[in-house]
Parts: structure tokens; sequence; C-alpha cells
């Protein structure tokens, strides 16, 4: 599978995880000049900017570990201006990271780290 393809099923799946948790879906590859926000959901009133981690393995270290600094910053700006262009006030922000696991013999699991920077 084209690894754009991959890490768009990865966001599917993702979206339906966190719905199945009760987060409801807001926006999807949110972009901006320094990159693009995958998810973006509510929980409970808070506003979850989420990086979606998708992987079939762990042979280059644990998928969280993707989301470095840099990754953070460009993150947080896309976050900024999704809340100027959407007059987002008064509301809780979280940046969380979901990994995807999607295994050869089609298992899947998930691995969500909340408040991940």
């Amino acid at each position: 599978m084209e690894r754009t393809a991959f890490g768009r099923e990865g966001e599917t799946l993702a979206k339906t995880y966190l719905e199945k948790k009760g987060y409801q879906f807001l926006d999807r590859n949110f972009r901006t000049a320094h990159g693009e926000i995958d998810l973006i959901m509510n929980d409970k009133g808070t506003l979850v900017f989420v990086e979606v981690k998708s992987r079939h393995n762990r042979r280059y270290g644990e998928p969280v570990e993707a989301v470095n600094p840099l990754k953070q910053k460009h993150i947080r700006y896309g976050a900024r201006t999704y809340i100027t262009k959407q007059r987002v006030e008064d509301r809780s922000i979280r940046f969380d990271v979901v990994e995807v696991m999607i295994h050869g013999s089609g298992e899947i699991k998930f691995r969500h780290t909340r408040n991940a920077f």
C-alpha cells in the first residue's frame, strides 16, 4: 500500500476509534503553510488536535517518538491558525497522539496518548 494511502487509512481508523470513545469529529487534514493537523476532535468541550502515527512495526522506534519538537512546533502553529480561522474563544485545547499499529495479519492496535505535548 502506498505510504500516503496507509497514513490516510490510519487516520480513518483513529477517527473511528476516538468516536467510539465519545469524541466528536470536527475536521480532518487541516493544512497550513507549516504542515497539517491530522484530526481535530471535541472531547467534552475540549478542542483536541490529534497527530496520528500509523506503522506496521516498531522497527524504527515507537510511533509517538516521531512527534519530535519540530513536529510539535508545526502542530501548535496549525492549532493557532485553526483557532483564529474558526474564531474559537474560551475553550481548553489539548494535543494528543494516536498510534495505529496495523500488523500484516490484519490485527490493529491503538495507543492513545492524551496531552502528548
